[in-house]
């Protein structure tokens, strides 16, 4: 019986706090900037007691950190296409979307620049980006499941988020609604020919013939 007092169903309060603190975050970030960010502020805003911040998240790094993994969660749900391509092209043009916009970049600055240079600021960026990592693993297991031949996560994100990071940084999003899909192509080694797309294993696409180059120059 005493069990069954004391057991705590999934959600409830502590996931609303949790809800609002992270909202609490965007706002600022969006009003203030990352350096203007500090617990006090979020727990005012958020209307809760800055010693629950502080015992649930420690640090203003670890609450940002959180901050942007459950946007990542909420915003960016991985795509379930069927195919590979299929799947990266979505995942890369909603995160170039999400990056876009003002609220994803100061989210990425936050914490590419507010995150001091100590073992505790590389930790919490560590967790976003393996987060991110995860999710490319996923999307890869099910390709091949599916009889795909996927290159590794590692060199996805590489390939895709790295052009997308350093956009961002330097506030060249929104680009070519067609660039996240470049990104992909490249990367599979996917070229357009006649209008159908042909797909190789390998990791750039196969050379045109002279028959092919000239059919394409005449």
């Amino acid at each position: 019986m005493t069990e069954q007092r004391t057991a705590r169903r999934p959600g409830g309060r502590s996931a609303l706090v949790r809800a609002k603190v992270h909202q609490a975050v965007e706002e600022l970030l969006t009003e203030r900037g990352p350096a203007e960010l500090s617990v006090p502020r979020v727990a005012e805003r958020a209307g809760v007691n800055p010693t629950s911040v502080y015992r649930r998240w420690r640090t203003i790094e670890g609450l940002i950190s959180d901050a942007a993994i459950a946007r990542l969660d909420l915003r960016l749900p991985l795509p379930d296409t069927g195919s590979l391509h299929g799947d990266l092209t979505a995942w890369a043009s909603a995160s170039a979307a999400d990056l876009g916009r003002p609220e994803g970049r100061l989210f990425l600055l936050a914490l590419v620049v507010s995150l001091p240079v100590t073992p505790e600021g590389q930790a919490e960026r560590s967790r976003y980006l393996q987060h991110r990592l995860d999710g490319v693993r996923e999307i890869v297991g099910r390709a091949a499941d599916r009889g795909e031949n996927p290159p590794d996560a590692e060199v996805i994100v590489d390939a895709i988020m790295g052009p997308l990071y350093l956009r961002a940084l330097w506030g060249f999003l929104p680009a070519d609604p067609g660039y996240p899909q470049s990104l992909v192509d490249r990367l599979l080694g996917v070229t357009a020919r006649d209008g159908e797309l042909d797909r190789h294993d390998g990791s750039r696409p196969a050379p045109l013939d002279v028959q092919e180059i000239t059919a394409l120059t005449v």
